[in-house]
């Protein structure tokens, strides 16, 4: 079965964020994903990995200003410089965590804006990020994201992901495929799944029940049969565990336990 990353953002809401590396740990995940370092010192979260025998697969570059409601600014026009900004210190942080990859947010789409100009200069953004990355040995990823959990995202569709990647044409630039978004906005996830992982243009896969960001034992998409696809379709990296349990988070991984004995 395929590799799986507890997203500490979601995951262990009960304990205090620099615990949830032991609890990740106990519970079987080798591997862990999150929102943002940025409020905890590089070097404090690189002693959580190495205590805990833990590997970071991914977490978000800088987004602007979550508060007040920026989710990204990729896209964003007049921010050309704090975006710079942004992914250098991203990439501060990926060495100091021996993180693979960093996802961009793209940001929202300005009331009434023309989407064209905004597109170049999100891949204008990109391809500089790209560069920047690729010189630090970092893979980058652009996520679709439904607009029911985030209305005015700018990037929403699986196939658009995947044509600005091919446009930017940096191979460290990827596709962050989270099925729970693509269920939402398209549906036909073994399809989905059969097309692009073969492409080598998806970077990372993330996982949630569908409607709610359940667990993914619960709801509409029936997930082993799906993990077996992901399997038979070689895909080699992870799948970021980002979801609300229902509860407390161990009590709510039965999901995974069952699939314990079968994995490598």
């Amino acid at each position: 079965m395929p590799r799986f990353a507890a997203n500490l953002s979601f995951l262990y809401g009960e304990y205090a964020f620099l615990d949830r590396f032991a609890a990740a740990r106990a519970d079987g995940f080798g591997a862990v994903e999150y929102l943002f370092p940025y409020e905890h010192d590089a070097q404090v979260l690189a002693a959580q990995l190495q205590a805990h025998g833990l590997q970071q697969v991914l977490f978000n570059a800088p987004p602007g200003d979550w508060a007040a409601g920026d989710r990204g600014i990729a896209c964003v026009p007049g921010r050309e410089a704090e975006f710079r900004r942004a992914i250098d210190q991203a990439l501060d942080y990926a060495a100091a965590l021996q993180c693979p990859r960093v996802h961009v947010l793209a940001g929202l789409v300005p009331a009434g804006a023309d989407r064209a100009p905004l597109q170049a200069l999100y891949t204008r953004n990109l391809a500089w990020a790209a560069q920047r990355a690729a010189d630090a040995g970092v893979n980058l990823l652009i996520e679709p994201i439904n607009r029911r959990d985030m209305p005015g995202y700018f990037l929403n569709r699986q196939d658009d992901a995947h044509a600005i990647v091919g446009e930017v044409g940096a191979p460290n630039l990827q596709v962050q495929m989270d099925l729970y978004h693509c269920q939402v906005v398209e549906g036909d996830l073994a399809a989905k799944l059969r097309q692009y992982l073969p492409t080598g243009r998806v970077g990372h896969l993330q996982i949630a029940g569908v409607p709610d960001r359940g667990q993914p034992d619960v709801g509409e998409v029936h997930y082993p049969y799906l993990f077996e696809l992901i399997d038979s379709l070689g895909y080699a990296g992870h799948i970021g565990c980002e979801y609300r349990p229902r509860g407390d988070t161990r009590a709510g991984l039965g999901w995974l336990r069952s699939l314990l004995p079968a994995r490598s």
